[in-house]
Parts: structure tokens; sequence; C-alpha cells
């Protein structure tokens, strides 16, 4: 049976109306009873909690399981956050093993927070995604809102910054004040532009503040959201951030089998094609995920304002000239 503290603990956050609290309790009762063979028992507490709103967790006047989740940021968050319809899956892109299998550990451990938490334990919250432009950061984060259905919240960086003394640093509370009341995935795109290394030759005065506050608010992070940071340049971050973040990850250069994978998938709804992929591969050097999308949109759109009967090899080899001619400039 429970203890005497864990009942007083449990009657307590209920009259507090702290639901993460009671949560927490509750499912380590349930440990408790199925580690003396109560597993039955255990079993209903654990199906009770599962039906508890997962929406937020209140510490304040907000009424016990009441929703604080809100489709469309407003006021001042809706200048600060905008709400991306995801429908990518991790399926959908092309992963290497390693990768795939570190993401999975993310969706895994999200989809037993209450569980983890009811053993002392904390799933994956803070995400650093690294590696160069094109790589899959971006779609990664909207794979992972899509596998855990939640929401997708991108912060707007042009609006965040201002050039008024304190008041970037303002609007960050805001955002991590949401982050904490609304469970979402909440992406900080372009992070360079926060986490870069105080000491460095651009480093200023106001940058170093964001940068402190930013250190101070996902150090303290509640709630139940998961934030991911993607970085384009990890080596000028600052080194104080790594350790703030429970998971790191970089994403490698795509190989060529994997670039042609990608075109493969991404014109698997052209009618007819007429490809040689041992002369297209060697042309793909140096491209990334987001070039080869881009290289078979590309193709496909000439074959269809042509009218074309089918999608040749010649028909990605342009795209793909042309793709590297942008590259050049």
């Amino acid at each position: 049976m429970a203890t005497a503290k864990q009942i007083t603990d449990l009657l307590k956050s209920f009259s507090d109306r702290d639901q993460e609290k009671f949560e927490v309790i509750s499912l380590q009762i349930a440990a408790s009873e199925e580690k003396k063979g109560n597993k039955n028992l255990a079993d209903q507490i654990q199906n009770i909690v599962s039906r508890y709103p997962k929406n937020c967790t209140s510490h304040s006047t907000e009424k016990a399981g009441s929703p604080l989740f809100f489709s469309k940021p407003e006021g001042d968050l809706g200048d600060l956050l905008q709400i991306v319809e995801s429908k990518v899956r991790i399926s959908h892109m092309v992963l290497d093993s390693e990768l795939k299998n570190r993401l999975s550990r993310i969706i895994r451990e999200q989809k037993n927070f209450n569980q983890l938490r009811a053993h002392n334990l904390y799933p994956r919250q803070r995400v650093l995604l690294m590696g160069s432009p094109g790589c899959g950061k971006t779609m990664t984060a909207s794979a992972l809102s899509t596998e855990m259905g939640l929401p997708l919240f991108v912060v707007k960086l042009d609006a965040l910054f201002t050039k008024f003394l304190g008041e970037t640093s303002s609007k960050l509370r805001l955002i991590f004040d949401a982050i904490q009341k609304t469970r979402g995935v909440f992406l900080f795109d372009e992070f360079d532009s926060i986490g870069l290394a105080r000491g460095s030759q651009h480093d200023v005065a106001e940058m170093r503040r964001v940068l402190n506050t930013f250190l101070v608010l996902i150090e303290n992070l509640q709630g139940y959201s998961l934030i991911i940071a993607a970085s384009n340049h990890p080596e000028v971050l600052d080194k104080a951030l790594f350790r703030r973040f429970d998971d790191l990850i970089k994403f490698k250069i795509p190989s060529l089998k994997e670039l042609e994978v990608l075109l493969k998938n991404r014109i698997a709804g052209t009618p007819k094609t007429k490809i040689n992929w041992q002369k297209i591969r060697p042309q793909l050097a140096g491209l990334s995920y987001a070039d080869a999308a881009r290289i078979a949109d590309e193709a496909m759109k000439e074959v269809i304002i042509n009218d074309y009967s089918e999608l040749k090899t010649e028909n990605l080899e342009t795209a793909i000239k042309e793709r590297k001619y942008l590259h050049h400039d």
C-alpha cells in the first residue's frame, strides 16, 4: 500500500491543484504496487492517470485539468510564435539507422513521460540538432511533432530581437512561459543567432544578456514540451549551451545513395520515368537533402508543363546543373 507520506502528498497536490505532482505521486504508487506483485492495482492506477489531460500542468489559479493548450498563438505570443501544420513522418525521411534510432528514442521517451517521472526520471526535452543547411533539421522537428501528435511552434526570430534594451530577454521569457503552459514542440531555428559564443568577435552586450537569459530559462525548463534548437554552425555556439541540452544530434552530409533514394521517393508519383541512375548518381556529389528534393520537383514541373510523356535522365541532369549553379553563386 501507499506510504503515509505518499497519501498526504497526494492529497496536498490535489488540494493545490498541482496536476503534475498528483500524476507523479500516483505513478510512483503504481510502480511500488507492481514491485509488490499487485499488477492489477498498478494497471488500474496507470490507466486512470493516462486519461488525465496531458496538455498542461498548472501550478497557479487554473482549475485542475483545464486546458491551456491553444491552437493559435494570440496577442504578444502571436508575434513570437508561428504554428506550423506538419504531416511529415519519420518514415518519410531518408535517415541512416543510427539517426533513426535516436529520434525514435526521443519519441518513445516523450510518449512515456509520466511513467519516467514516476521513477524520478525525465525524458529528453531539450534537443540540439546540428548540421549544414538542407540536411533535414527543420524537417526532423516537423516529423517529431507529427509522431508525438503535438503542435509545432516555430519561434519567429525576426520578432524576438529588438533594438530596445532588455526587451528581447522579456520576449524570450514570454516564450518559455508558453512552453511551460502548452505542450508542444517548440523550434528555435537558426539558433546560432541566440547561442553565439560569449567573447567572440561578433559578441555584443545585449546579445550576451539574451544568451544568459536563455541559459537560465532552458536550465529551469518545466512542463511537458519538447524544445528543439537547430544550428547550422555549432562551432560558433557558446560552450555552456551544450550541457544544457539532453541530446546533441549531428546530421551528416548525405551519401550519394541516400540522395538517390530521396530522388526516387520524390518522383515516385510520376507516371513514367526513364532514368539512368548510374549516370545521375555521381552528379549528386556535394548536394543536400533539400537540394535533391528541389531537383526532383523542378524536373517533374518541367515534364508536366511541357506535357512530356516521361521523366528522363536529361530532365534530372538539367535540374542538377541549375541547382549547382545556384550554389556556385
